[in-house]
């Protein structure tokens, strides 16, 4: 058995769910690939080949690949697709763009959102926002999944010695082009990359009170996000929600300010490592989650905790 990752990068470098993937891979038995399909991509691919545990990386190297078009790294996935026994991607809008057309194409059924390797062909997925953990058994001959990263530790990023291939880029699908992207700016590290988080709920009241957990998460060094209310509210961005129908996070330290609980919210940061809730309502369901719990108005708490971190 041999598994390919599919490998997440800016052409650049490697974004840090590839390493929790190639983790995943690595438990599925045999060898480890990575293909990384880019546009000028040697750093990644040379970053590539130093994660521990990766025996071979593939590139695939054209300009229409610069982009990442799921419909173009698809076609390239399909046309190495048959020396592997395991195709793997995180469950990152960018793996889940491109593997259901990948599974489609080789008529096989998807495994999504994996958080266990029981076997090679047994896999652990969370169901009903994570308050079930269904056990999948695929008699496929290709098993195509995509992996949520946080239910496996990455992999290191440098100790390993990967042979580097380059391999024939498959043809442009030509179907679609890259036309543009908006990224949002911030000094403060990535949300979903991030050790520590502040995220505030709806309790905040307005967009204007986000302001009151700046400080919080500058002495913290931590990013920042929101519950889908607080999002729906308009009190901050899209790219901030976290939640089932947002980002899964699992930091070494998760601060919920003014977020009740809702069952959403808990399927996207409840692996957190250590948990502590601020809330005036006792009977809030993120109390039972919670690791440290404080039961007051968040307006004096916040202040108070800024003022006692110096």
């Amino acid at each position: 058995m041999v598994a390919l990752v599919i490998a997440e990068h800016d052409n650049g470098s490697l974004k840090g769910a590839t390493h929790h993937t190639v983790t995943a891979a690595a438990q599925c038995g045999g060898d480890v690939h990575v293909l990384v399909a880019g546009s000028n991509c040697g750093a990644a691919a040379e970053a590539a080949a130093q994660i521990a545990g990766v025996s071979k990386v593939l590139v695939a190297d054209a300009p229409y690949f610069a982009d990442g078009l799921a419909e173009n790294v698809a076609e390239q996935i399909l046309a190495v697709a048959g020396s592997y026994s395991h195709i793997l991607a995180p469950a990152t809008a960018y793996g889940k763009n491109i593997l259901p057309r990948v599974a489609a194409k080789l008529d096989v059924a998807q495994i999504s959102e994996i958080t266990k390797v029981d076997s090679p062909d047994t896999f652990e997925r969370p169901i009903y926002a994570g308050n079930a953990i269904a056990t999948v058994q695929s008699t496929d001959s290709v098993k195509v999944i995509t992996v949520r990263g946080t239910g496996f530790d990455a992999a290191a990023a440098t100790g390993g010695s990967a042979a580097v291939e380059q391999i024939a880029a498959a043809a442009d699908f030509g179907k679609s082009s890259f036309v543009g992207r908006e990224l949002a700016k911030s000094d403060r590290p990535e949300l979903t990359a991030a050790k520590i988080i502040v995220s505030g709920g709806r309790g905040m009241g307005s967009g204007d009170n986000f302001k009151l957990l700046e400080p919080l998460a500058d002495k913290l060094g931590a990013a920042m996000g929101a519950s889908r209310a607080a999002v729906d509210a308009g009190y901050v961005p899209n790219d901030w929600q976290v939640g089932q129908t947002g980002k899964i996070v699992a930091p070494s330290l998760y601060i919920a300010v003014g977020i009740s609980g809702a069952i959403q919210h808990l399927a996207g940061m409840k692996d957190s490592k250590t948990i502590v809730a601020i809330n005036k309502d006792p009977e809030a369901p993120i109390f039972s989650v919670a690791d440290y719990g404080l039961v007051g108005d968040l307006f004096e708490v916040i202040p108070q905790l800024v003022q006692e971190l110096g």
